[in-house]
């Protein structure tokens, strides 16, 4: 038994340099359960490990891209047979999307002992459910993958762009994201183009199953199951047996329609009132189709094209310990 099991991916980012105080932290606590992967393909076998230990907690330490995996293998592999334990998220990596919505941000260790802390008392007041994103082709014997955080158009090409073109420089993580937001946001207000600017956006047909359509080329976006989306965008209705699980946002490529999300971002209105050119609902399946679209979830790259969409569900929910207060 362990009171915690902590999954550890030393190749993220933030791990680099803070795995040495983690794994001596970790030797100093005997409650701790510590295993690391080295690729996404070990990330099964760390579950069936740690699954023997029975932790209290499941903390995953790694960025967005460890966690997506480790949802998916979670989801498919029935390690915990059908009563997985809550999983909390260390503040690591570079975008820490999942981590700061369970309310995880600053330091990752002194995050890992307010963990510990709670998993020795009560922790059901800290138990939030999260649905996921699964995603797949559509295809019947289709192998969903998992994730919260799902970025595709032209955010997908910025996020790409940052990578790429930013993240090389070695700049500190906010600045290289304020960065390739001005990139964005001014390549497509005056129609720049150039090849150290991102990419113009291409087309795509968004399709709500039992609802309508969306089809042209979009600046942003975004569907997460995420509390928030990105931009302070409140989704389209809080009554989500009406509406569905996922949350949608997309900004049609249009420097007046960018200009308007920004001001109604800015302004806390994003998703109060309707607002030309923005788009915001919600959905228990969406279909992407596009022309070698990419989108990405959790840091994974998938890419859409004429006669293979990319099909997004919601799963049942799943149990996660909110940090914050």
């Amino acid at each position: 038994m362990a009171l915690v099991a902590l999954l550890s991916n030393p190749n993220s980012t933030g791990n680099k340099s803070l795995l040495p105080q983690m794994r001596c932290f970790c030797a100093s606590h005997p409650d701790i359960f510590h295993y690391e992967v080295e690729q996404a393909s070990q990330i099964g076998q760390a579950l069936e490990s740690i699954a023997m230990v029975k932790p209290k907690v499941l903390i995953i330490n790694g960025g967005d891209g460890t966690v997506q995996a480790a949802l998916t293998e979670l989801y498919h592999g029935g390690h915990f047979a059908d009563a997985p334990p809550p999983v909390a998220v260390l503040p690591n990596g570079k975008t820490n999307l999942i981590a700061l919505d369970l309310g995880a941000e600053g330091d990752p260790i002194a995050a890992l002992e307010r963990i510990i802390e709670m998993a020795r008392h009560d922790m059901s007041p800290h138990i939030v459910s999260r649905e996921l994103i699964a995603l797949s082709d559509g295809s019947e014997n289709a192998r969903p993958v998992l994730g919260m955080f799902l970025g595709g158009a032209g955010l997908a090409d910025a996020i790409l762009y940052c990578r790429t073109k930013i993240y090389p420089l070695g700049l500190p993580n906010f600045i290289s994201h304020i960065l390739a937001a001005f990139a964005v946001f001014f390549s497509t207000i005056f129609g720049l183009r150039a090849s150290f600017l991102p990419k113009k956006g291409t087309p795509l047909r968004v399709s709500f199953v039992r609802n309508n359509e969306l089809q042209g080329s979009f600046s942003v976006l975004i569907v997460t199951t995420l509390e928030k989306l990105l931009l302070g965008g409140r989704s389209a209705s809080n009554d989500s047996k009406i509406n569905g699980r996922l949350k949608f946002l997309a900004v049609d490529e249009r420097p007046w329609s960018m200009l308007r999300a920004l001001a109604a971002s800015i302004g806390g209105k994003l998703g109060k009132n309707h607002i030309d050119g923005v788009h915001i609902k919600q959905g228990d399946i969406i279909r992407i189709d596009g022309n070698n679209s990419s989108v990405i979830l959790d840091g994974e790259i998938f890419t859409a094209y004429d006669e293979s969409p990319i099909v997004l569900r919601s799963t049942p929910p799943v149990p996660f310990l909110k940090i914050a207060a």
